[in-house]
């Protein structure tokens, strides 16, 4: 038996590492690799593939408990931020992925690069490096060693050891086509573990009445006041659309599956699989949290998942499934963060100062960044073990002040074309340094170590109307910019080469047509159904 589970379920968990395992191998590419298979497996993605990859990406087990944990204390409200992301995956597909694709660059810091210059690219690297390993890898660490010690009763050390070594060993070998082609399984994975345990949890309930009756009405309210703590409808409008065009449209851990695509098509049906799939959280993630506090009073907030878990809920077996997919949830997020890392490194670090690098040595570059990766992960777990929940919280947070600079400069420069290389610069250091300021008073508050009013007035502002303020900064800062220095070589002369049109430059032309956006009309139509299904959840839960 596998820790506290028995002899199915321990079975049901061999499985899917087994699994796993044969699809790493089926996939694994020769150690003669090009950089574009290693990293970009091939650049050959299809649709199917990329959907998969960025939902899996996606969920992380932290993800999952803190989707329940939320549910648990506040109801469906954190459900917004899922239901908005659709929103804008349609986006990423329609106006950048042809950007991302015609381009034929390997990083997000690449691109800005060829929109502005090297100091922003150099700039976006580091912070993204240094945020992958403090934040995603650290929490995803974090939630999964507490996660699998609850429910398989492991050490906290050792069960985290064991998923990152067991993640970074297929990463090394087979990069991104192993990478993907495992969060294709981990994914349905995902899906159907986490979904029969909603299943069974409102049969026990009695169904989605029952549940309604039994929990207050506010718990069914998607939109809270403005000075609600954690979910503001302001915010929630104004303000998590900048974290999430951050997050889906310009994070190298998300996009790197759009770089990979076989072609605009792909790319642009992937995003719509994926925004399909943005659905699924919160019936199979936050209802679960919802059925915990019906079945068990006593449970509070992001002990909601495990609690129903290791509970009687689920048959022998079926318990097995619901913990494959943490585990997939866990494996599946920590892969992209490996390779992600890599890749950023490898591109934008590595071969600027080594351009003469063979294809060969690339891909050798990127195996030895993520074992190294890998190394430090295994040698952070004794301080991720010290954490505190206090922490953690501050570590889900940090991505609404680092998001809205880079989003501010994203957008506006590719839909206006004054925008320059000076202003970019600026706007990233100095949203950069705001974003810090609040994440120092925040902490410094919290713990007491400064008694400062201005700190403590900082802190205080919700973070989701921090990302507002700070993003409505950073626009000015790079507009003034703009405006008052030397002018910069066009948008248009950049990217002339690639046959490039894209944002205020489409909509310039004469008679847009579909035939010029390259959209086909069953996309429009899935489209369309996509944002009605959005807006029907929003208003039939408002």
């Amino acid at each position: 038996m596998i820790g506290n589970l028995n002899i199915a379920d321990s079975l049901v968990i061999l499985g899917y590492f087994l699994i796993t395992l044969l699809i790493v191998v089926f996939y694994f590419k020769d150690k003669d690799q090009k950089k574009s298979d290693y990293f970009l497996a091939g650049r050959n993605l299809g649709w199917f593939a990329i959907g998969m990859s960025l939902f899996s990406t996606n969920i992380s087990s932290e993800h999952i408990v803190g989707l329940a944990g939320a549910g648990a204390s506040r109801g469906l409200a954190v459900g917004q931020f899922e239901w908005l992301a659709i929103f804008i995956l349609l986006l990423l597909g329609w106006f950048f992925a042809p950007i991302f694709l015609k381009t034929k660059v390997y990083t997000v810091p690449q691109l800005f690069e060829m929109r502005f210059d090297h100091r922003s690219k150099t700039y976006l690297t580091y912070v993204s490096i240094l945020a992958y390993i403090l934040t995603k890898m650290s929490i995803t660490i974090f939630a999964g060693g507490l996660l699998l010690r609850e429910v398989l009763g492991w050490d906290m050390f050792t069960s985290a050891v064991v998923m990152v070594l067991l993640t970074g060993l297929y990463t090394v070998t087979g990069g991104m086509h192993s990478v993907v082609r495992a969060q294709i399984f981990q994914g349905l994975v995902i899906i159907t573990g986490s979904g029969l345990l909603t299943i069974y949890g409102l049969s026990e309930v009695g169904g989605v009445s029952a549940l309604v009756d039994k929990l207050p009405a506010d718990y069914f309210s998607l939109f809270k006041p403005m000075s609600d703590p954690d979910f503001p409808w302001t915010g929630i409008i104004f303000g998590a659309p900048i974290i999430a065009i951050w997050y889906w449209c310009t994070d190298q851990f998300m996009v790197q599956r759009i770089f990979a695509a076989r072609g605009i098509e792909d790319a642009r049906r992937g995003t719509i699989f994926a925004a399909f799939l943005k659905i699924l959280p919160v019936f199979i993630f936050v209802v679960p949290g919802l059925i915990a506090v019906v079945l068990y009073p006593e449970v509070k907030g992001d002990a909601a998942f495990p609690f129903l878990v290791t509970s009687s809920l689920l048959p022998a077996g079926l318990k097995g499934l619901v913990v494959s997919a943490l585990i997939a949830a866990l494996m599946s997020s920590l892969a992209s963060v490996f390779h992600s890392t890599a890749t950023l490194y490898t591109f934008d670090i590595y071969k600027p100062k080594h351009p003469e690098a063979s294809d060969r040595k690339l891909v050798l570059v990127g195996r030895l960044v993520v074992t190294l990766t890998v190394i430090f992960a295994i040698l952070w777990v004794p301080l991720i073990r010290i954490m505190s929940s206090s922490v953690y919280v501050y570590l889900q947070s940090i991505q609404a002040y680092i998001a809205p600079p880079i989003a501010a400069v994203f957008l506006m420069g590719f839909f206006w074309k004054k925008a320059n290389a000076n202003a970019a610069f600026t706007t990233l250091v100095s949203g950069g340094f705001l974003g810090l300021l609040r994440l120092t008073a925040e902490i410094s508050t919290y713990n007491q170590f400064i008694d400062n009013a201005v700190l403590k007035y900082i802190a205080s502002i919700n973070y989701l109307h921090f990302a507002i303020l700070l993003f409505v900064f950073s626009t000015m800062v790079m507009a003034a910019v703009s405006l008052y220095t030397r002018k910069d070589q066009s948008f248009r002369e950049k990217l002339d080469s690639y046959g490039v049109h894209v944002g205020v430059h489409i909509l310039k032309q004469s008679g847009v047509t579909l035939n010029k956006l390259n959209v086909k009309k069953r996309e429009i139509v899935m489209y369309g159904f996509l944002v009605v299904a959005a807006v029907a959840f929003w208003t039939i839960l408002a």
